[in-house]
C-alpha cells in the first residue's frame, strides 16, 4: 500500500550524493530531520504543493525581487523561495558559529594589518604578489584611522557540507554583502504562509542579530552626536539586489541615497536635502570599493561621493564596511589563512576551507599543472566576474591554453580542489528531490566580538545535477533553520534604540534625490493616466460614429480629435504630416497603435508608461506592499497587451479600461503610504504641473479655433470626456453644451478639483510649503512664476477670452493665455528642478589612478 511517505519520497534515493544533508550512509532519515518529516507528511503533498504556490504568490504580490542582468524576462525577477527549509542542530550550529566568529575575527585583523602596518608582508606569510595583484587593494586606503572597535563591520561566509561531513568555509564576501535582508524575508514569508510547519520544531529566531545590527550602525557614528544621520548608499534600481537595498531602508528606517544625494564639504559628507545641506554620520553602503571616491578611485564612477575618502581620514564619516575591504575577497589568501590564523590569534582555524593552491609559487604551479583536471581555476580577483574553470570538463586543447595564460600571470590565479556540495530535499512537483545546496551567514562586530545570525540564506543550484549554487544561474533559495532545545516566542519584535532618532521630521530634510523622484514620478503618473484617458476617449468616438473596417474618415470631429492626439501627446509629426496626411486620415488607427505601443517613440503612451515605471521603482523603500501589488499589476497587463496580434479598436479600449482603473488605485495608494514630510509634497507638485500643462494642450486643440454650432457640440462632449468631467457639467448646468459654461467649470471653476484654475490654486499653495533658501526669505522664482499663472486666470474675462477673430476663426486672447499659462508651467518646473534637484557635480580625478587593469 502506498504511504504518504513513499509519495513525497519517490525518486529521492537515486543517484544518492556523496552526502545528502536528510539521510545517513546507510539511506535513512537522520534524527536532526525527523521532526520536520513528520511535519512534512501530516501537511500531505498536496497541501504542500499549495502552500508552495502561496509562497511564490507572496513573494511575488510583495514585490521580493532578484534582478539579473540581461535577462529576457525583464530586469525584476521575481524572488524563488522553497517551502522545505535547511536544518542544523544548535549542537553543530555551536561550533560553527565560533569558527565564523574566529574568522572574522581574523579577516578584521588582516584588513587592518594589510592597510597599517603590514607585518604579513613583512614576516613572509602572505607574498607581496597575492595583495598587490589583486584590484581590491587600494592604495589610497592606506594608514587609514577608524575610531570604532573593529575595521570590518559586517561579515558574510558561504559555508558548504565537506566530504568529511563538517561545514566547510567557501567564500568570504566582505565589500557590502548581500542577502541579510532576503534572509530575513524568507523566514517572514515561511512564517506566514505554512506556521504548522514549524510545529514542535524550535528554531532560533533572528530578532536579536537584526538588533545588534541597528546597534552597530549606531555605535559607528564617529563622534558624541545625539541624533546622528545614518543613510544607506545603494547603486540604484538597475542593480541586482536593488529590492534588498530598499527593504533594509524601510526596515530599519534609515534613508536610501544614492551618490549623486551626497556631497563633500569642509572635511565633511552631507545629504543634499530639500533645505539644503545636513551631515551624514554612517553610511552603510551597498556599492563596491572601487566606485566609492571618483576623486581618487575610478573616475569614470557616477556611484559614489568625490572626495569621500579624505573624510574617512579625517574620521569625520563612517563607512559600513571601510572602502577597500574587498580585498580579503580574494581565495589567493586561502592558502595562507592557516598560518595567517597562528601567526595574529595563535589558533588553528576551526572551520575548514577548502584546500587551494596559490600557483604564483613555483612547487604549487607545478603540483596543479600535474593534477590539473582535478582542480577548479579562478583569478583571485573576480571584481569583474571572471568565470570559474571546471578543468575536468576542459579538452586538451583547452588545457594547454589554460597552462599558458598561468604561465603568462602566475600571480592572477588560484586552483582548488573540487568539493562536492551536499544535498537537500527540495519540495519539486509534489516531491522531494535532492538539490545541492550553499549556506550563507553572517557576522556583525559587536563590542570585541561579532554576533552571528542563527541562520541565513540558503541558495539552491536550478537542477537536480546542476553544479552551480547561484542566484545569476537561475537556482532558488531556502529559509535556513538553527533548531535548539529551547522553545523560543514565534512573533519576532523588532524595535530598535529609541536613544537615537533618526526619522526624517519634516519636508526639509527630505533627500533631493528622493524629492527629484517623487516630483517626476507625479508628472509621469498624470501624463500616463491623461495620455491614456484621452487616448480611450478618442476610440469611444470612432466607435460611437460608427468607424467602419475600412477606415475611411467619417466625420470632421474624428478628424479634429485624430490632430489633437499628437498636440496632446507631441509625437509630432503625426497626423499633421503633410506628405502622409490623407493617407493617416484613412487608416487613423495605424497612427493611434503607434502612439499607443512604441516605447522608442517620443511622447507615445509606451514611453509614458516607461518612464513611470522607472521612477517609481527608484522610490522601492517608500512603498506599501499594496503599491507593489498594483505596480505589478499594471506591468503583467501591460505585457499581456503587448502580445496582442490585433490591435482593434475594443481590443484597445478595453486595454486602456483596465490600465485607467489601477493607475487611479496606484495613485491612491501613493497618497495613503506616503507621507507629506517624506515627500509626497513634491509629488503632489508634479502630479498638478502636468495635469495643468495637459489641460492646456486639450484646450488649445479643441477649443482655441472656432466651430460651427453641431461641429463644437461635438468636440466639447469629447473635452468634457476626456477630462472625466461630463457627468459635472451636466449635473452642474443641466443645459446645452455651451463653451462659455464649460470654460467656466474647466478653467474657472475654483472648487471643483479637475478645474484649471483649482490646480493652479492647489500648486500655489503646494510651491510655498517648500523650503525658501533665497536671502531674506524673499520669494522664489517658483512661487513668483505661480503666482503670475493664477494672476492672469483671476483677472480674465470670459467675454474676453471667447472673443473670436472674424479673419483668422481663432480665439485670440485665449490661445495667448493658454501660450503664456504654458510658458509659466515651464519655466516652474525649471525653476523647481535648478533650486532643489541640482546634483550635477563635474568630477576630476585628483590623481592617475588605473585599478581596472
Amino acid at each position: 500500500m502506498e504511504t504518504k511517505e513513499n509519495t513525497i519520497f519517490e525518486n529521492y534515493f537515486k543517484d544518492f550524493s556523496k552526502y545528502d544533508e536528510l539521510l545517513t550512509a546507510d539511506m535513512t532519515i537522520k534524527p536532526d530531520w525527523k521532526s520536520l518529516l513528520d511535519n512534512l507528511l501530516k501537511i500531505g503533498s498536496k497541501e504542500l504543493a499549495s502552500k508552495q504556490s502561496e509562497i511564490d504568490w507572496l513573494l511575488a504580490e510583495n514585490g521580493v525581487t532578484y534582478n539579473v542582468y540581461n535577462d529576457p524576462n525583464g530586469l525584476n525577477r521575481p524572488w524563488n523561495l522553497n517551502i522545505i527549509p535547511f536544518i542544523i542542530q544548535q549542537k553543530e550550529w555551536r561550533l560553527v558559529e565560533k569558527g565564523i566568529q574566529q574568522r572574522s575575527e581574523l579577516l578584521n585583523l588582516i584588513l587592518k594589518d594589510i592597510y597599517g602596518e603590514r607585518k604579513l608582508l613583512k614576516e613572509g606569510i602572505v607574498p607581496p604578489e597575492v595583495l598587490y595583484a589583486h584590484r581590491g587593494f587600494l592604495r589610497a586606503c592606506d594608514k587609514i584611522q577608524y575610531k570604532t572597535a573593529k575595521q570590518l563591520s559586517i561579515h558574510a561566509v558561504d559555508l558548504a557540507r565537506g566530504p568529511d561531513g563538517r561545514m566547510w568555509v567557501v567564500n568570504d564576501r566582505t565589500q557590502a554583502p548581500s542577502g541579510m535582508g532576503y534572509a530575513l524575508e524568507n523566514r517572514l514569508s515561511n512564517s506566514r504562509v505554512i506556521p504548522e510547519l514549524f510545529d514542535n520544531i524550535n528554531v532560533k529566531q533572528p530578532s536579536k542579530f537584526f538588533k545588534d545590527f541597528n546597534q552597530l550602525l549606531l555605535s559607528a557614528v564617529p563622534e558624541n552626536k545625539s541624533n546622528p544621520t545614518i543613510v544607506i548608499l545603494t547603486p540604484g534600481p538597475h542593480n541586482e539586489t536593488y529590492f534588498e537595498h530598499a527593504y533594509l531602508s524601510n526596515f530599519l528606517g534609515y534613508p536610501l541615497v544614492k551618490g549623486n544625494d551626497l556631497v563633500v564639504r569642509n572635511g565633511k559628507v552631507w545629504v543634499k536635502s530639500l533645505k539644503g545641506l545636513k551631515q551624514v554620520h554612517v553610511i552603510l553602503r551597498r556599492v563596491d570599493d572601487a566606485f566609492m571616491d571618483p576623486l581618487e578611485l575610478r573616475e569614470d564612477s557616477y556611484l559614489g561621493v568625490a572626495g569621500l575618502l579624505e573624510v574617512v581620514r579625517q574620521q569625520n564619516v563612517a563607512i559600513v564596511n571601510p572602502i577597500g575591504s574587498g580585498v580579503l575577497e580574494n581565495p589567493g589568501l586561502i592558502p595562507f589563512m592557516e598560518n595567517i590564523c597562528k601567526y595574529f590569534l595563535d589558533e588553528k582555524l576551526i572551520l575548514p576551507q577548502i584546500a587551494s593552491w596559490w600557483c604564483g609559487q613555483e612547487k604549487e604551479r607545478n603540483h596543479v599543472f600535474d593534477n590539473l583536471t582535478s582542480f577548479v581555476v579562478k583569478k583571485i580577483d573576480r571584481s569583474q566576474r571572471e568565470n570559474i574553470i571546471f578543468c575536468e570538463f576542459l579538452s586538451k586543447k583547452e588545457l594547454k591554453k589554460l597552462k599558458k595564460d598561468i604561465l603568462t600571470n602566475p600571480n592572477q590565479y588560484v586552483a582548488q580542489e573540487k568539493i562536492y556540495f551536499s544535498t537537500a530535499p527540495n519540495f519539486v512537483n509534489e516531491k522531494l528531490e535532492p538539490r545541492k545546496i550553499l549556506c550563507r551567514t553572517f557576522s556583525i562586530a559587536k563590542g570585541d566580538g561579532y554576533s552571528v545570525m542563527p541562520g541565513g540564506l540558503v541558495r539552491v543550484a536550478a537542477e537536480r545535477e546542476k553544479l552551480f549554487v547561484s542566484n545569476q544561474r537561475g537556482g532558488t533559495s531556502k529559509d535556513f533553520w538553527v533548531v535548539g532545545e529551547q522553545k523560543e516566542n514565534q512573533l519576532q519584535l523588532y524595535s530598535w534604540n529609541k536613544t537615537f532618532p533618526n526619522n526624517i521630521i519634516s519636508i526639509n530634510d527630505v533627500p533631493s534625490n528622493t524629492a527629484e523622484n517623487l516630483f517626476w514620478s507625479g508628472r509621469y503618473v498624470a501624463r500616463t493616466l491623461l495620455t491614456a484617458r484621452y487616448i480611450r476617449m478618442v476610440l469611444n468616438q470612432m466607435t460611437n460614429t460608427q468607424f467602419n473596417s475600412k477606415y475611411q474618415p467619417n466625420s470632421e470631429s474624428l478628424n479634429i480629435l485624430y490632430h489633437s492626439i499628437t498636440t496632446i501627446t507631441s509625437t509630432f509629426p503625426g497626423f499633421f504630416d503633410e506628405e502622409k496626411g490623407d493617407d493617416m486620415l484613412k487608416d487613423p488607427l495605424k497612427e493611434i497603435i503607434s502612439v499607443v505601443i512604441d516605447e522608442t517613440r517620443i511622447g507615445s503612451f509606451a514611453q509614458s508608461l516607461q518612464s513611470f515605471n522607472g521612477s517609481y521603482f527608484t522610490l522601492r523603500n517608500l512603498w506599501s506592499k499594496d503599491m507593489w501589488r498594483v505596480f505589478d499589476s499594471i506591468d503583467k497587463i501591460w505585457k499581456n497587451f503587448k502580445t496582442e496580434e490585433n490591435y482593434s479598436v475594443y481590443a484597445m479600449t478595453k486595454f486602456f479600461d483596465k490600465i485607467i482603473t489601477r493607475l487611479i488605485a496606484f495613485m491612491a495608494l501613493t497618497e495613503e503610504s506616503i507621507m507629506v514630510r517624506q515627500g509626497l509634497l513634491l509629488y503632489f507638485i508634479g502630479l498638478q504641473l502636468e495635469e495643468a500643462s495637459i489641460t492646456i494642450e486639450k484646450f488649445r486643440a479643441l477649443v482655441v479655433v472656432n466651430h460651427d454650432e453641431d461641429l463644437e457640440y461635438e468636440i466639447l462632449e469629447s473635452l468634457l470626456s476626456s477630462h472625466e468631467s461630463l457627468n459635472i457639467y451636466r449635473y452642474s448646468y443641466k443645459s446645452y453644451l455651451s463653451l462659455e459654461n464649460v470654460l467656466k467649470l474647466l478653467l474657472l471653476d475654483n472648487e471643483y478639483t479637475r478645474s484649471f484654475s483649482y490646480q493652479i490654486t492647489r500648486l500655489q499653495k503646494d510651491i510655498n510649503k517648500l523650503p525658501n533658501n533665497g536671502l531674506n526669505n524673499e520669494p522664489t522664482v517658483c512661487q513668483i512664476n505661480i503666482d503670475k499663472a493664477l494672476s492672469l486666470i483671476e483677472n480674465i474675462t470670459l467675454e474676453a477670452i471667447l472673443e473670436v477673430d472674424e479673419k483668422s476663426k481663432i480665439r485670440l486672447k485665449l490661445d495667448t493665455l493658454l501660450s503664456e499659462l504654458s510658458d509659466l508651467f515651464h519655466v516652474t518646473s525649471m525653476a523647481i528642478s535648478d533650486t532643489y534637484f541640482n546634483h550635477s557635480q563635474q568630477q576630476k580625478q585628483l590623481v592617475n589612478r588605473n585599478i581596472t587593469n
